[in-house]
Protein backbone atom coordinates (compact mmCIF):
# COMPACT_ATOMS: atom_id res chain seq x y z
CA UNK A 1 0.00 0.00 0.00
CA UNK A 2 1.85 3.54 -0.62
CA UNK A 3 1.07 6.75 0.76
CA UNK A 4 -1.72 8.69 -0.32
CA UNK A 5 -0.87 12.95 -0.45
CA UNK A 6 -3.62 15.70 -1.36
CA UNK A 7 -2.72 18.98 -2.95
CA UNK A 8 -5.41 21.63 -1.64
CA UNK A 9 -5.71 25.40 -1.58
CA UNK A 10 -7.41 28.00 -2.99
CA UNK A 11 -7.77 28.19 -6.43
CA UNK A 12 -5.38 29.54 -9.36
CA UNK A 13 -2.46 29.01 -6.65
CA UNK A 14 -0.63 26.30 -8.69
CA UNK A 15 -1.75 22.98 -7.52
CA UNK A 16 -2.67 21.53 -11.03
CA UNK A 17 1.32 22.90 -12.01
CA UNK A 18 2.62 20.98 -9.15
CA UNK A 19 0.31 17.89 -9.42
CA UNK A 20 1.63 17.54 -13.04
CA UNK A 21 5.38 18.14 -11.86
CA UNK A 22 5.18 15.47 -9.32
CA UNK A 23 3.47 13.19 -11.89
CA UNK A 24 5.60 14.02 -15.09
CA UNK A 25 2.73 14.19 -17.25
CA UNK A 26 0.35 16.80 -17.73
CA UNK A 27 -2.82 14.48 -16.13
CA UNK A 28 -4.17 18.07 -14.60
CA UNK A 29 -5.84 20.88 -16.60
CA UNK A 30 -3.47 23.70 -16.02
CA UNK A 31 -4.75 27.15 -16.90
CA UNK A 32 -4.88 30.64 -15.74
CA UNK A 33 -8.32 30.85 -15.35
CA UNK A 34 -9.48 29.94 -11.45
CA UNK A 35 -11.55 26.71 -10.60
CA UNK A 36 -10.21 24.32 -13.97
CA UNK A 37 -9.54 21.64 -11.38
CA UNK A 38 -12.95 20.37 -9.84
CA UNK A 39 -12.97 17.12 -9.33
CA UNK A 40 -10.34 15.03 -7.38
CA UNK A 41 -7.90 13.97 -9.93
CA UNK A 42 -5.38 11.26 -8.92
CA UNK A 43 -1.50 10.16 -10.34
CA UNK A 44 1.75 8.71 -9.07
CA UNK A 45 4.85 10.73 -7.97
CA UNK A 46 7.92 10.10 -10.30
CA UNK A 47 10.99 10.31 -8.62
CA UNK A 48 13.77 8.60 -7.04
CA UNK A 49 12.79 7.53 -3.49
CA UNK A 50 9.65 5.12 -3.03
CA UNK A 51 6.52 6.08 -5.20
CA UNK A 52 3.31 7.47 -3.55
CA UNK A 53 0.07 8.55 -4.87
CA UNK A 54 -1.13 11.97 -5.34
CA UNK A 55 -4.54 13.62 -5.42
CA UNK A 56 -4.82 16.90 -7.27
CA UNK A 57 -8.26 18.79 -6.10
CA UNK A 58 -11.09 21.33 -6.68
CA UNK A 59 -10.01 24.96 -4.93
CA UNK A 60 -11.33 26.11 -1.88
CA UNK A 61 -13.57 29.16 -2.09
CA UNK A 62 -14.70 29.68 1.57
CA UNK A 63 -16.91 33.14 0.52
CA UNK A 64 -18.72 31.68 -2.67
CA UNK A 65 -22.01 30.07 -2.29
CA UNK A 66 -22.67 28.53 -5.44
CA UNK A 67 -23.65 24.99 -5.98
CA UNK A 68 -19.92 24.18 -7.97
CA UNK A 69 -18.02 26.31 -5.75
CA UNK A 70 -19.62 24.71 -2.52
CA UNK A 71 -19.00 20.79 -3.93
CA UNK A 72 -15.41 21.52 -5.40
CA UNK A 73 -15.21 22.19 -1.31
CA UNK A 74 -16.52 19.32 -0.59
CA UNK A 75 -14.52 17.04 -3.02
CA UNK A 76 -11.04 18.94 -1.08
CA UNK A 77 -12.45 18.23 2.12
CA UNK A 78 -13.09 14.22 1.36
CA UNK A 79 -9.68 14.09 -0.72
CA UNK A 80 -8.44 15.45 2.94
CA UNK A 81 -10.06 12.76 4.78
CA UNK A 82 -8.32 10.26 2.20
CA UNK A 83 -5.12 10.97 2.25
CA UNK A 84 -2.18 10.73 4.49
CA UNK A 85 -0.80 13.98 4.10
CA UNK A 86 -1.58 17.12 3.07
CA UNK A 87 0.32 19.71 0.81
CA UNK A 88 -1.11 23.22 1.38
CA UNK A 89 -0.14 25.30 -1.98
CA UNK A 90 -0.58 29.16 -1.49
CA UNK A 91 0.49 32.06 -3.50
CA UNK A 92 3.94 33.68 -2.32
CA UNK A 93 3.39 36.83 -4.81
CA UNK A 94 -0.45 37.49 -3.07
CA UNK A 95 0.64 36.78 0.44
CA UNK A 96 -2.20 35.44 2.62
CA UNK A 97 -5.72 35.75 1.97
CA UNK A 98 -8.48 34.96 3.98
CA UNK A 99 -9.02 32.22 1.89
CA UNK A 100 -5.67 30.58 3.02
CA UNK A 101 -6.41 31.42 6.57
CA UNK A 102 -9.72 29.45 6.68
CA UNK A 103 -7.91 26.25 4.68
CA UNK A 104 -5.20 26.30 7.62
CA UNK A 105 -7.72 26.48 10.11
CA UNK A 106 -9.62 23.42 8.52
CA UNK A 107 -6.44 21.42 8.29
CA UNK A 108 -5.35 22.34 12.02
CA UNK A 109 -8.51 21.01 13.24
CA UNK A 110 -7.92 17.84 10.97
CA UNK A 111 -5.20 16.82 12.55
CA UNK A 112 -3.37 15.71 9.09
CA UNK A 113 0.24 15.89 8.73
CA UNK A 114 0.67 19.53 6.65
CA UNK A 115 3.12 20.59 4.36
CA UNK A 116 2.45 24.34 3.05
CA UNK A 117 4.25 25.29 -0.31
CA UNK A 118 4.75 29.17 -0.59
CA UNK A 119 4.62 28.60 -4.82
CA UNK A 120 5.69 30.88 -7.29
CA UNK A 121 9.12 31.88 -5.32
CA UNK A 122 11.25 32.01 -8.48
CA UNK A 123 14.39 33.30 -7.16
CA UNK A 124 16.14 33.50 -4.00
CA UNK A 125 15.22 37.51 -3.83
CA UNK A 126 12.10 36.26 -2.92
CA UNK A 127 12.44 33.43 -0.29
CA UNK A 128 11.76 35.95 2.19
CA UNK A 129 8.22 36.11 1.03
CA UNK A 130 7.54 32.83 2.90
CA UNK A 131 7.82 34.31 6.57
CA UNK A 132 4.23 35.96 6.24
CA UNK A 133 3.41 32.36 5.99
CA UNK A 134 3.99 30.99 9.28
CA UNK A 135 0.93 33.44 11.07
CA UNK A 136 -1.46 30.42 9.36
CA UNK A 137 0.10 28.41 12.74
CA UNK A 138 1.70 25.71 10.34
CA UNK A 139 5.06 24.24 11.27
CA UNK A 140 6.30 22.71 7.78
CA UNK A 141 6.61 26.00 5.16
CA UNK A 142 8.41 25.60 2.15
CA UNK A 143 9.52 27.85 -0.72
CA UNK A 144 8.57 26.47 -3.98
CA UNK A 145 8.38 27.29 -7.68
CA UNK A 146 6.23 24.48 -9.46
CA UNK A 147 6.52 26.24 -12.83
CA UNK A 148 10.47 26.04 -12.88
CA UNK A 149 10.72 23.08 -10.59
CA UNK A 150 12.72 25.35 -7.63
CA UNK A 151 12.51 23.46 -4.59
CA UNK A 152 10.36 20.60 -5.64
CA UNK A 153 13.49 18.06 -4.49
CA UNK A 154 13.26 19.64 -1.47
CA UNK A 155 9.30 18.80 -1.31
CA UNK A 156 9.63 15.31 -1.98
CA UNK A 157 12.27 14.66 0.51
CA UNK A 158 9.99 16.87 2.94
CA UNK A 159 6.96 14.29 2.28
CA UNK A 160 9.36 11.18 2.68
CA UNK A 161 10.90 12.70 5.71
CA UNK A 162 7.27 13.32 7.03
CA UNK A 163 5.70 9.82 6.09
CA UNK A 164 8.66 7.80 5.89
CA UNK A 165 7.06 6.26 2.55
CA UNK A 166 9.07 2.69 2.41
CA UNK A 167 7.33 2.08 5.41
CA UNK A 168 4.17 2.33 3.12
CA UNK A 169 5.89 0.89 -0.40
CA UNK A 170 4.80 -2.54 -1.30
CA UNK A 171 5.85 -4.42 -4.13
CA UNK A 172 2.67 -5.48 -4.71
CA UNK A 173 1.17 -2.12 -6.05
CA UNK A 174 1.39 -1.42 -9.46
CA UNK A 175 -1.01 -2.26 -12.66
CA UNK A 176 -2.89 -4.89 -12.09
CA UNK A 177 -3.33 -7.39 -15.27
CA UNK A 178 -6.53 -8.60 -13.96
CA UNK A 179 -8.29 -5.35 -14.30
CA UNK A 180 -10.74 -4.33 -16.57
CA UNK A 181 -10.97 -0.27 -17.78
CA UNK A 182 -14.18 0.86 -18.44
CA UNK A 183 -14.54 4.40 -19.98
CA UNK A 184 -17.63 6.10 -19.63
CA UNK A 185 -18.18 8.20 -22.69
CA UNK A 186 -20.87 10.42 -24.22
CA UNK A 187 -22.02 13.84 -24.72
CA UNK A 188 -22.01 16.76 -21.58
CA UNK A 189 -24.62 16.09 -19.18
CA UNK A 190 -25.82 12.99 -20.26
CA UNK A 191 -25.25 11.08 -17.04
CA UNK A 192 -21.76 10.51 -16.70
CA UNK A 193 -21.15 10.98 -13.66
CA UNK A 194 -24.20 10.37 -11.78
CA UNK A 195 -24.02 6.82 -13.26
CA UNK A 196 -20.46 6.56 -12.02
CA UNK A 197 -21.71 7.93 -8.33
CA UNK A 198 -24.12 4.97 -8.19
CA UNK A 199 -21.43 2.71 -9.44
CA UNK A 200 -19.13 3.41 -6.61
CA UNK A 201 -21.91 4.01 -4.19
CA UNK A 202 -20.30 7.27 -3.18
CA UNK A 203 -20.59 10.92 -4.59
CA UNK A 204 -16.89 10.82 -6.17
CA UNK A 205 -18.14 12.73 -9.05
CA UNK A 206 -19.56 16.60 -8.90
CA UNK A 207 -23.17 16.04 -10.02
CA UNK A 208 -24.56 19.52 -11.66
CA UNK A 209 -27.27 20.40 -13.92
CA UNK A 210 -24.93 22.36 -15.68
CA UNK A 211 -23.44 20.58 -18.76
CA UNK A 212 -19.42 19.95 -18.56
CA UNK A 213 -19.22 19.79 -14.90
CA UNK A 214 -16.70 16.77 -15.84
CA UNK A 215 -13.58 17.92 -17.36
CA UNK A 216 -10.89 15.57 -16.56
CA UNK A 217 -11.05 12.37 -16.85
CA UNK A 218 -11.28 10.54 -13.32
CA UNK A 219 -10.56 6.84 -12.40
CA UNK A 220 -11.77 5.26 -9.66
CA UNK A 221 -11.50 1.58 -8.73
CA UNK A 222 -13.99 -0.93 -8.33
CA UNK A 223 -14.24 -4.36 -7.12
CA UNK A 224 -17.53 -6.53 -7.91
CA UNK A 225 -17.41 -9.93 -6.54
CA UNK A 226 -14.05 -9.97 -6.10
CA UNK A 227 -13.19 -8.79 -9.46
CA UNK A 228 -11.44 -5.61 -10.54
CA UNK A 229 -12.50 -2.76 -12.66
CA UNK A 230 -11.22 0.52 -13.39
CA UNK A 231 -13.82 3.22 -14.17
CA UNK A 232 -12.56 6.03 -16.34
CA UNK A 233 -15.66 9.34 -16.21
CA UNK A 234 -15.01 11.11 -19.16
CA UNK A 235 -15.74 15.21 -19.87
CA UNK A 236 -18.23 14.85 -22.85
CA UNK A 237 -17.33 14.97 -25.76
CA UNK A 238 -18.64 18.13 -27.65
CA UNK A 239 -19.31 19.53 -31.53
CA UNK A 240 -15.21 20.87 -32.09
CA UNK A 241 -16.84 24.03 -33.58
CA UNK A 242 -18.27 24.39 -29.87
CA UNK A 243 -14.78 23.76 -28.05
CA UNK A 244 -12.15 26.45 -27.96
CA UNK A 245 -8.90 24.47 -28.71
CA UNK A 246 -7.20 25.90 -25.80
CA UNK A 247 -10.04 26.27 -23.34
CA UNK A 248 -10.44 23.79 -20.26
CA UNK A 249 -13.20 21.82 -22.69
CA UNK A 250 -10.44 21.41 -25.38
CA UNK A 251 -7.87 19.56 -23.06
CA UNK A 252 -10.98 17.88 -22.11
CA UNK A 253 -11.39 15.89 -25.24
CA UNK A 254 -7.90 15.15 -26.24
CA UNK A 255 -8.06 13.76 -22.70
CA UNK A 256 -11.42 11.84 -23.36
CA UNK A 257 -9.49 10.58 -26.73
CA UNK A 258 -6.63 9.39 -24.33
CA UNK A 259 -8.99 7.64 -22.00
CA UNK A 260 -10.66 5.25 -24.95
CA UNK A 261 -7.20 4.33 -25.90
CA UNK A 262 -6.38 3.13 -22.67
CA UNK A 263 -9.84 1.55 -22.12
CA UNK A 264 -10.62 -2.46 -22.66
CA UNK A 265 -14.54 -1.75 -22.82
CA UNK A 266 -16.13 1.96 -24.06
CA UNK A 267 -19.85 2.09 -22.64
CA UNK A 268 -21.23 5.25 -24.37
CA UNK A 269 -24.15 6.95 -22.65
CA UNK A 270 -27.26 8.21 -24.37
CA UNK A 271 -29.70 10.86 -23.45
CA UNK A 272 -33.09 8.95 -23.70
CA UNK A 273 -35.09 12.12 -23.83
CA UNK A 274 -32.66 13.44 -26.85
CA UNK A 275 -32.29 10.40 -28.83
CA UNK A 276 -29.30 9.75 -30.74
CA UNK A 277 -27.08 12.67 -32.21
CA UNK A 278 -24.47 13.03 -34.43
CA UNK A 279 -22.00 13.47 -31.81
CA UNK A 280 -23.21 10.43 -30.21
CA UNK A 281 -22.66 8.47 -33.43
CA UNK A 282 -19.27 9.93 -33.60
CA UNK A 283 -17.86 9.17 -30.53
CA UNK A 284 -18.86 5.67 -30.74
CA UNK A 285 -17.41 5.59 -34.03
CA UNK A 286 -14.23 6.51 -32.47
CA UNK A 287 -14.29 3.70 -29.90
CA UNK A 288 -14.88 1.70 -33.14
CA UNK A 289 -11.78 2.88 -35.04
CA UNK A 290 -10.39 2.47 -31.86
CA UNK A 291 -10.94 -1.36 -31.52
CA UNK A 292 -12.52 -1.05 -27.92
CA UNK A 293 -15.65 -3.27 -26.90
CA UNK A 294 -18.49 -1.15 -26.65
CA UNK A 295 -21.60 -1.34 -24.76
CA UNK A 296 -24.61 1.25 -25.49
CA UNK A 297 -26.25 2.48 -22.40
CA UNK A 298 -29.56 4.60 -22.88
CA UNK A 299 -29.59 6.92 -20.08
CA UNK A 300 -32.59 8.56 -18.24
CA UNK A 301 -34.70 5.75 -19.22
CA UNK A 302 -37.29 7.13 -16.21
CA UNK A 303 -38.23 10.23 -18.10
CA UNK A 304 -39.40 9.33 -21.07
CA UNK A 305 -43.05 7.89 -21.41
CA UNK A 306 -43.19 4.35 -23.08
CA UNK A 307 -45.47 2.41 -24.46
CA UNK A 308 -44.83 -1.36 -25.38
CA UNK A 309 -42.60 -0.46 -28.87
CA UNK A 310 -40.66 2.37 -27.10
CA UNK A 311 -37.65 -0.25 -27.07
CA UNK A 312 -37.92 -1.20 -30.94
CA UNK A 313 -38.57 2.25 -31.80
CA UNK A 314 -35.48 2.94 -30.25
CA UNK A 315 -33.27 0.10 -30.98
CA UNK A 316 -34.38 1.10 -35.11
CA UNK A 317 -32.97 4.56 -34.31
CA UNK A 318 -29.64 3.40 -32.88
CA UNK A 319 -29.55 0.85 -36.22
CA UNK A 320 -30.24 3.30 -38.33
CA UNK A 321 -27.66 5.81 -37.15
CA UNK A 322 -25.22 3.54 -36.44
CA UNK A 323 -24.94 0.49 -39.06
CA UNK A 324 -21.58 -0.04 -38.07
CA UNK A 325 -22.35 -0.51 -34.60
CA UNK A 326 -24.67 -3.28 -34.75
CA UNK A 327 -22.75 -5.92 -32.77
CA UNK A 328 -22.61 -3.47 -29.37
CA UNK A 329 -25.19 -4.59 -26.54
CA UNK A 330 -27.84 -1.67 -26.17
CA UNK A 331 -29.06 -1.29 -22.05
CA UNK A 332 -31.70 0.71 -20.90
CA UNK A 333 -30.87 2.42 -17.20
CA UNK A 334 -31.12 5.34 -15.34
CA UNK A 335 -28.41 6.46 -13.61
CA UNK A 336 -30.48 8.68 -11.31
CA UNK A 337 -32.87 6.03 -10.11
CA UNK A 338 -30.70 2.79 -10.54
CA UNK A 339 -33.34 1.32 -13.21
CA UNK A 340 -31.15 -1.84 -14.52
CA UNK A 341 -27.43 -0.53 -13.48
CA UNK A 342 -26.82 -3.70 -11.73
CA UNK A 343 -27.12 -5.35 -15.25
CA UNK A 344 -24.01 -3.33 -16.54
CA UNK A 345 -21.00 -5.36 -15.16
CA UNK A 346 -22.34 -8.42 -16.47
CA UNK A 347 -22.70 -6.46 -19.67
CA UNK A 348 -19.28 -5.17 -19.55
CA UNK A 349 -17.57 -9.09 -18.30
CA UNK A 350 -19.09 -10.82 -21.50
CA UNK A 351 -18.08 -8.15 -23.76
CA UNK A 352 -14.59 -7.92 -22.76
CA UNK A 353 -14.33 -12.01 -22.64
CA UNK A 354 -15.79 -11.69 -26.62
CA UNK A 355 -13.30 -9.09 -26.89
CA UNK A 356 -10.26 -11.59 -25.85
CA UNK A 357 -11.81 -13.94 -27.80
CA UNK A 358 -8.73 -16.35 -29.64
CA UNK A 359 -9.17 -19.48 -31.92
CA UNK A 360 -6.86 -22.03 -33.17
CA UNK A 361 -6.13 -22.07 -37.07
CA UNK A 362 -8.48 -25.30 -36.99
CA UNK A 363 -11.97 -24.08 -36.76
CA UNK A 364 -11.15 -21.29 -38.08
CA UNK A 365 -10.41 -23.03 -41.70
CA UNK A 366 -13.56 -25.14 -41.22
CA UNK A 367 -15.77 -22.25 -40.55
CA UNK A 368 -14.30 -20.33 -43.71
CA UNK A 369 -14.90 -23.61 -45.48
CA UNK A 370 -18.69 -23.44 -44.76
CA UNK A 371 -19.38 -20.11 -45.30
CA UNK A 372 -17.29 -19.90 -48.89
CA UNK A 373 -19.79 -22.96 -49.64
CA UNK A 374 -23.02 -20.86 -48.38
CA UNK A 375 -21.76 -17.69 -50.56
CA UNK A 376 -19.16 -17.93 -52.92
CA UNK A 377 -16.44 -14.88 -53.13
CA UNK A 378 -16.98 -12.36 -56.24
CA UNK A 379 -15.28 -12.54 -59.13
CA UNK A 380 -12.36 -10.42 -60.16
CA UNK A 381 -11.21 -9.69 -63.95
CA UNK A 382 -13.22 -12.27 -64.79
CA UNK A 383 -11.24 -14.64 -62.36
CA UNK A 384 -13.38 -15.99 -59.51
CA UNK A 385 -11.50 -14.80 -55.69
CA UNK A 386 -10.22 -17.80 -54.27
CA UNK A 387 -9.59 -17.51 -50.02
CA UNK A 388 -7.11 -19.92 -49.08
CA UNK A 389 -7.12 -20.21 -45.46
CA UNK A 390 -7.44 -17.77 -42.37
CA UNK A 391 -5.78 -17.60 -39.33
CA UNK A 392 -5.95 -15.07 -36.26
CA UNK A 393 -3.54 -12.84 -35.83
CA UNK A 394 -4.24 -11.31 -32.35
CA UNK A 395 -7.53 -10.36 -29.94
CA UNK A 396 -8.79 -7.42 -28.31
CA UNK A 397 -9.90 -6.89 -30.94
CA UNK A 398 -10.15 -10.27 -33.00
CA UNK A 399 -8.63 -9.52 -35.84
CA UNK A 400 -8.34 -12.49 -39.07
CA UNK A 401 -5.90 -12.44 -41.57
CA UNK A 402 -7.31 -14.55 -44.82
CA UNK A 403 -4.64 -15.49 -47.55
CA UNK A 404 -6.21 -15.34 -51.04
CA UNK A 405 -5.16 -14.27 -54.43
CA UNK A 406 -6.55 -11.05 -55.34
CA UNK A 407 -6.77 -8.92 -51.82
CA UNK A 408 -8.24 -6.18 -53.88
CA UNK A 409 -11.06 -8.14 -55.30
CA UNK A 410 -12.57 -8.55 -51.34
CA UNK A 411 -15.89 -6.49 -52.14
CA UNK A 412 -16.97 -4.61 -48.66
CA UNK A 413 -20.28 -6.33 -48.80
CA UNK A 414 -18.88 -9.54 -48.93
CA UNK A 415 -16.06 -8.62 -45.90
CA UNK A 416 -19.47 -7.40 -43.95
CA UNK A 417 -20.61 -10.84 -44.61
CA UNK A 418 -17.69 -12.63 -43.54
CA UNK A 419 -17.93 -10.38 -40.40
CA UNK A 420 -21.79 -11.23 -39.68
CA UNK A 421 -20.75 -15.06 -39.89
CA UNK A 422 -17.98 -14.98 -37.78
CA UNK A 423 -19.81 -13.04 -35.23
CA UNK A 424 -23.05 -15.54 -35.69
CA UNK A 425 -20.47 -18.97 -35.63
CA UNK A 426 -18.84 -18.09 -32.51
CA UNK A 427 -21.15 -15.29 -30.37
CA UNK A 428 -19.04 -12.25 -30.45
CA UNK A 429 -21.43 -9.97 -29.26
CA UNK A 430 -19.85 -6.01 -27.97
CA UNK A 431 -16.66 -6.70 -29.79
CA UNK A 432 -15.82 -5.23 -33.48
CA UNK A 433 -13.47 -7.69 -35.40
CA UNK A 434 -10.72 -6.68 -37.93
CA UNK A 435 -10.43 -8.51 -41.59
CA UNK A 436 -7.29 -8.27 -43.30
CA UNK A 437 -6.59 -9.60 -46.67
CA UNK A 438 -3.36 -11.06 -48.35
CA UNK A 439 -1.85 -12.19 -51.51
CA UNK A 440 0.34 -14.76 -52.49
CA UNK A 441 3.84 -13.66 -52.35
CA UNK A 442 5.08 -13.42 -56.01
CA UNK A 443 8.18 -15.24 -56.86
CA UNK A 444 9.36 -12.94 -59.83
CA UNK A 445 8.89 -10.02 -57.43
CA UNK A 446 13.07 -8.11 -56.82
CA UNK A 447 13.79 -9.10 -53.28
CA UNK A 448 13.76 -5.91 -50.53
CA UNK A 449 17.19 -5.10 -49.44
Amino acid sequence: MRALVAIVGRPNVGKSTLFNRLVGAKKAIVLDTPGVTRDRHYGEAKWAGPPFDLIDTGGFEMVDSSSIVTQMREQAMAAIEESDLVIFVVDGRAGVTPDDIEVARLLRNSSKACICAVNKIDGQKQDDLIYEFYSLGLENILPISAEHSRGVSQLLEAVDDTLHLSAFFSDLDGEREDETRIALLGRPNVGKSTLTNRLLGEDRMIVDSTAGTTRDSIDAPLIVDDERFLLIDTAGLRRKSNIKRWSSEGFSVMRTIRAIERCHVAVVLIDAEEGITDQDAKIIGLTHEKGRALIILVNKWDAVEKDHKTVEVYKEQIDRKLPFAGYAPILFISGLTGQRVHKLIGFVKKVRENHLFRSSTGPLNRWLEEVVQKHHPPTHKNRRLRLYYVTQARNAPPTLIFHCNHPEAVHFSYQRYLVNQFREKFGLEGTPIRLIFRGKDNPFAPEEI
